[in-house]
């Protein structure tokens, strides 16, 4: 089933035209990338679905359900968390207050404590530093503590904006096993990404977008193996 569908959206900044008529959708459990140049509109297009960005034209659909325009913490409480580029982990709260800042939408304290015990045995380093303020944590550790956040909400939809960005190689690979474990609890996945390579290996469909266009997609094993693409963005001749 299609939980997410993208149709026609269209994004101005004033004069620049950011988005110009994406379409793109994400099936129940399934994990798929975005690829593209930096300015491509990858993380305009995942602001848009979050409502951190008014569009112009098009659609949103979340369960056959209209959300484009809508506001954030409503798409939140529908199923859709976001996390963004950068991270943005609050510093001067700890891992645990970081944490249950992502479960504001979850009223029942038994269904917080749960989520809190799962993110916590899925991640076991922030587990060890549940008392540490978040602005004293590693970049890896942020990240993880950044992904363990939007699934504090309980999501169906894990949008993820560039997280192997500002990582040391090893801590990358560490990340993006984590983000298959997540693909693998039964989360659907939408990751921006600048690691196109990696991207396309853990992903099992993809969208390239070049200055606002869809203008490739297909099998992540089938964009590994075509030759624009490898040029372009896997630096392959």
């Amino acid at each position: 089933m299609r939980l997410l569908e993208v149709q026609d959206l269209v994004v101005y900044y004033g004069h620049i035209n950011a988005l110009k008529g994406i379409s793109l959708s994400l099936s129940e459990g399934h994990f798929v990338t975005l690829i593209g140049a930096n300015g491509a509109g990858k993380t305009t297009l995942l602001n848009t679905i979050t409502g951190g960005v008014q569009a112009t034209s098009g659609s949103v659909l979340f369960r056959e359900e209209p959300i484009l325009n809508e506001r954030s913490d409503l798409i939140v409480r529908k199923g859709i968390a976001h996390v963004p580029e950068g991270r943005k982990v609050f510093p001067e709260l700890t891992v645990e207050e970081n944490l249950r800042v992502g479960a504001y939408s979850i009223p029942q304290k038994k269904k917080v404590a749960e989520l809190l015990a799962l993110n916590f045995d899925l991640f076991p380093r922030l587990a060890e530093r549940r008392r540490q303020e978040g602005g004293t944590l590693s970049g890896g550790e942020q990240q993880m503590l950044a992904i363990a956040r939007a699934l504090m909400s309980d999501p169906e939809v894990l949008l993820l904006d560039e997280p192997s960005l500002g990582l040391a190689p090893l801590l990358v690979e560490k990340i993006f096993e984590f983000i298959v474990q997540v693909n693998k609890l039964g989360k659907s996945i939408l990751l921006v990404e600048q690691n196109a390579n990696l991207a396309l290996h853990v992903a099992s469909y993809g969208y390239v977008l070049e200055t606002g266009r869809v203008v490739k997609e297909g099998p992540a094993a089938d964009l590994l193996r075509d030759d624009a693409v490898r040029k372009a963005y896997l630096g392959i001749a």
